[in-house]
């Protein structure tokens, strides 16, 4: 058989009996047609198979589709599982992305930033924390970011301080003795350090003493397993035969921690009562299904990308009206309980 003819704008104008100028402008400016001329040339389009050559608009007006994106790592589920979601919007946006892996380098970071634009991505989402979101709003892009200190750029947000509290109310209910959070020192402008305080805030309304455990805890199984297990230690040593509530601040923290539990005791000990965060695919596939206060991570995914496609559309618009201020976006939390916290009493 041979080569079908490709489609060119020339037949696209002859078939419409528009110029080439108003094909070209369907392509590279569709908001400057009436929706009346969009529709006829969407139909001549599909009428004569036409398939468009991405190359070629790419190099007309600069426009490549790409989305760039920065994750902190891919060791805990949480992000891993938030970039499945964003690439799962592409049936839905038609936007492609590029990824990179910050590891808490901060020049490195930039590095990528600066690979990115290279690529002439439209927009960037970001989970990484390295770079303050006063840098990355100078950059000539629309940014959107998902769960990280976001100032001075969009972003998309879980109500972190709903779930401590949900978090510590859990394990109130099961009249532990005390009440117990691990988690990593952070900045009070991180999202996730509402954890910190809705957990705190109802110990305290509760005229419970909350005991916190913050640790440097690092972007590897490696390190963290020490830092875990010496927990483990002083809680046994300090706690022996009280009913421990413990709130860990992700899942992946949490399902190490429930590991040692098994290594030490070949079970969960009826003194320990655990819940996690994010409900991330290894609280539910773990050696006992882990209590969890759940992120939405579909929405947020989902979020992410749609108010990120808003800002891009508002460029290629004749007369755009960038953001004033940036938008924030807070998604609820939702609780699961399961195997770690609903146990025989």
């Amino acid at each position: 058989m041979g080569n079908k003819k490709k489609v060119t704008f020339d037949d696209i104008a002859k078939y419409t009996h528009f110029s080439k100028t108003t094909i070209s402008r369907y392509f590279n400016h569709p908001d400057s047609l009436t929706l009346e001329n969009q529709q006829i040339i969407s139909d001549a389009l599909e009428k004569l198979n036409y398939q468009e050559n991405k190359v070629a608009r790419i190099l007309a007006n600069g426009k490549t589709e790409f989305i760039g994106v920065i994750i902190p790592d891919l060791y805990h589920h949480f992000f891993s599982e938030v970039l499945n979601r964003i690439l799962s919007t592409y049936e839905t946006f038609g936007y492609k992305f590029l990824v990179f892996i910050g590891n808490e380098h901060e020049d490195t970071e930039r590095q990528y930033i600066q690979e990115l634009l290279s690529y002439q991505i439209e927009g960037m989402i970001i989970m990484s924390h390295t770079i303050p979101s006063l840098e990355l709003s100078a950059l000539p892009i629309p940014i959107v970011a998902i769960e990280r200190e976001d100032q001075h750029i969009s972003s998309i947000n879980t109500d972190n301080y709903m779930g401590g509290y949900q978090a510590a109310a859990l394990l109130a209910g099961h009249d532990c003795d005390v009440l117990i959070h691990i988690n990593s020192p952070m900045d009070v402008h991180i999202p996730a350090y509402g954890r910190i305080q809705g957990f705190t805030d109802f110990c305290k309304e509760q005229s419970l003493e909350p005991l916190l455990y913050l640790r440097d805890f690092g972007r590897a199984y490696d390190s963290d397993l020490p830092l875990l297990s010496e927990i483990i230690e002083e809680l046994d040593l300090t706690y022996a035969g009280r009913r421990k509530g413990i709130f860990i601040s992700n899942d992946t923290l949490a399902n190490t921690f429930l590991n040692l539990l098994f290594r030490k005791y070949g079970c969960l000990p009826k003194d320990y009562y655990l819940v996690g965060f994010d409900n991330s695919p290894i609280s539910r596939e773990s050696v006992l299904s882990i209590s969890t206060i759940g992120q939405q991570i579909d929405q947020l995914a989902y979020e992410a990308v749609q108010l990120l496609v808003e800002q891009m559309n508002e460029r290629k618009k004749r007369r755009p009206a960038p953001l004033k201020e940036p938008v924030h976006k807070v998604i609820p939390p939702v609780m699961f309980r399961r195997e770690t916290t609903e146990k025989s009493e």
